[in-house]
């Protein structure tokens, strides 16, 4: 549940708000929804991923690639779709920190 909250509100955020956005919906959802830290950490792992790698295939597949091939030819990686996975990490890694933010900053406040 807590994933799909994440992916979506990411998503739909990602077209009207700044990148940033995404780590306040992250941190909010798993103070609200989160169980335990590992597994909401995971949580927010994978729905960041997921919106992001969704998010930057939205924007770069109209145009073939192009901008994403150069990016990727500027970064010395051989092709746009490594360029692709690197950013969903990243995007990722955002996401859990935030939602494991979230998770231990209520158990801070519940003991």
């Amino acid at each position: 549940m807590l994933f799909i909250i994440i992916l979506v509100l990411t998503i739909i955020c990602g077209y009207f708000f700044p990148w940033w956005f995404a780590v306040v919906i992250a941190f909010s959802m798993a103070f609200m929804l989160g169980k335990k830290p590992g597994v909401t950490f995971l949580i927010g792992f994978a729905a960041l991923f997921t919106a992001w790698t969704i998010m930057a295939l939205l924007k770069s597949i109209p145009n073939h690639n192009a901008l994403a091939t150069r990016v990727a030819h500027l970064f010395q990686l051989p092709n746009w779709v490594i360029l692709l996975i690197v950013t969903a990490f990243i995007g990722g890694l955002v996401g859990g920190m935030s939602a494991l933010s979230g998770i231990l900053l209520r158990k801070a406040f519940t003991k």
